[in-house]
């Protein structure tokens, strides 16, 4: 699943296996601080590149075998990725989503967005897939299918915050073809045309995340029910989108205990 979605759907939750709560715990670390260093607080962009840049070196000495000179969380990384055997260039695709961040702040259109997210949010997904032995290749079609979704709507759930660090991930051939401005986003209108192009990116969310549904019965026992629980948690997002119609800036929609609650008998059973 996406980084930004740890927020949304639970970290190496009682439904994980054991054994696989500590790799998913030190991955989620891993990309979560690199995450921050492209978003948080108040550093220039040249900062961020670098600090993100110092992460890809520790990478290159952990694939070199150089130990010694890493710090306890690529210490901790190396340590999971030889006993898992887990594909290094996931997490450097990682690093250059969240430097693609830093240096570019809008999308033509959905074809760039999903190039985005195939660095984003799909790697932790096939990381995922790779933790549970499952990797082939129609497997990790689904895998990035579902995380591709995940991005999708937390770019719709947060327009405006996204709004505010100068980013706008709607892509700019479907405001055209909504008529809908940049200023409507700045303005925070939310009439006809907003609710339209926002019904439309929902479902075209829905369909990519259902599109992935498979993996829940590919992937072994509780890993299955957890990746369950993760689509329902999307398909609620979507559903708080939809029934404020778009309006994403007055009420930023999240998950609460009470939607989890009412979503797990279905998501156990999906």
């Amino acid at each position: 699943m996406p980084v930004d979605h740890y927020e949304n759907f639970p970290v190496a939750s009682f439904l994980l296996p054991r054994h696989l709560r500590k790799p998913i715990e030190t991955i989620y670390r891993f990309a979560r601080s690199a995450d921050d260093f492209a978003d948080e607080g108040d550093l220039a962009d040249s900062a961020r590149l670098e600090l993100l840049d110092g992460y890809r070196q520790s990478l290159h000495r952990l694939s070199a075998g150089q130990r010694g000179e890493l710090g306890p969380l690529f210490l901790e990384l190396a340590h999971w990725i030889e006993s898992y055997d887990l594909p290094v260039e996931l997490f450097h695709d990682l690093l250059d989503a969240f430097s693609q961040d830093v240096t570019t702040k809008r999308y033509a259109n959905i074809r760039d967005l999903m190039d985005y997210c195939s660095r984003s949010a799909n790697p932790i997904g096939r990381l995922l897939v790779h933790l549970n032995k499952r990797q082939s290749e129609q497997t990790l079609r689904w895998s990035d299918a579902i995380c591709s979704a995940l991005q999708l709507i937390n770019f719709w759930q947060d327009v405006a915050v996204d709004w505010r660090k100068g980013r706008v991930y709607l892509p700019q051939e479907d405001l055209e073809r909504f008529s809908v401005s940049e200023s409507d986003i700045a303005d925070a209108r939310t009439g006809d045309a907003w609710q339209a192009l926002m019904a439309f990116q929902c479902q075209r969310a829905r369909e990519l995340l259902e599109s992935g549904r498979p993996l829940t019965r590919a992937l072994p026992g509780r890993m299955g029910y957890e990746l369950r629980f993760v689509l329902a948690g999307g398909h609620a997002i979507l559903d708080k989108i939809d029934a404020v119609k778009g309006d994403v800036f007055r009420r930023r929609p999240v998950l609460g205990t009470f939607d989890w609650i009412v979503r797990a008998p279905a998501a156990l059973l999906a």
